[in-house]
């Protein structure tokens, strides 16, 4: 029984870095951020003045109204995607399989400003493509704007695709052949099989993708900061330009929209949970 202890004690002595890491870089500066928040302009003053600000100004409304959007369309365009490419990956051989995911791994990791630089390149006004369709007389991209709700939307698309094929793709393999072959014996067709059986059994990996993608997409910065600056009002540019900013330096204000933020990811990750309790429970 001591020697137990003993090993008890010297796992949690092992663990102590790591608890000490998960402090000084997750949980501190969210409450550093929470108390900021209740603070006044001076940063000592007890206050309420900053979330009045946030829900008083239209214009900071906006930059969450607009990130809530992009999040949602371009999470909901990506699922819808992902789900017809990741059944399609698992319709070819092993091989094929390993080496297409490797791919999606490459590319669910290439965003941010590279990706947004690869953008401006290929799509810019003086774009790669947007200059060779002109150079054919075909106006594909005439009326197309990078840098606008459009260019951020196909941006943001682009990156979230690989992470729910990544995140979709163990799902199908929990779908066995021998159900197939069932329904197939009971005169389902493949159509039906699909409708009654394997998009149900998906779903919860589905709805579980789709809040990730939607948090994903809601803290995004470099990808957008990159591509329109400060021409577009997102909330998580907001917040780097109050914070970071050496015109306007609001950290108060800032550490508010932060939190409204964090808030929103919450309310998406509560909604999420919510839906897969409902789905599983109709399911079983």
């Amino acid at each position: 029984m001591r020697k137990f202890k003993k090993q008890k004690l010297f796992l949690l002595v092992l663990l102590f870095p790591f608890v000490l890491l998960v402090i000084s870089f997750e949980f501190w500066p969210l409450f550093a951020m929470i108390h900021n928040s209740f603070l006044a302009d001076d940063g000592k003053t007890p206050s309420m003045i900053q979330y009045f600000t946030v829900f008083h100004s239209s214009y900071y409304l906006q930059a969450v109204q607009n990130s809530v959007l992009i999040s949602l369309f371009s999470s909901v365009v990506s699922i819808i995607i992902a789900i017809i490419t990741a059944y399609s990956i698992t319709r070819f051989s092993k091989k094929i399989q390993d080496r297409m995911l490797m791919i999606t791994n490459m590319t669910s990791n290439f965003e941010g400003i590279p990706l947004a630089f690869s953008y401006i390149i290929l799509l810019g006004t003086n774009g790669l493509f947007t200059l060779l369709f002109a150079e054919l007389g075909l106006d594909l991209f005439a009326d197309f704007n990078l840098y606008s709700w459009s260019g951020l939307i196909l941006v943001y698309i682009y990156f979230q695709i690989p992470l729910a094929i990544m995140l979709l793709y163990p799902a199908y393999k929990g779908i066995q052949k021998q159900w197939m072959e069932a329904a197939s014996l009971l005169g389902a067709t493949n159509v039906r099989f699909w409708l009654h059986i394997g998009i149900p059994y998906l779903l919860p990996s589905i709805v579980g993708t789709l809040s990730i993608l939607f948090a994903n997409a809601m803290g995004a910065y470099a990808t957008a900061y990159a591509l329109v600056g400060n021409n577009y009002n997102l909330l998580s540019l907001q917040i780097a330009s109050l914070v970071a900013s050496d015109v306007a330096l609001k950290p108060q204000l800032g550490s508010a929209l932060g939190v409204l933020l964090a808030v929103t990811m919450l309310a998406a990750m509560w909604i999420n949970n919510r839906m897969m309790r409902r789905i599983r429970r109709d399911l079983s």
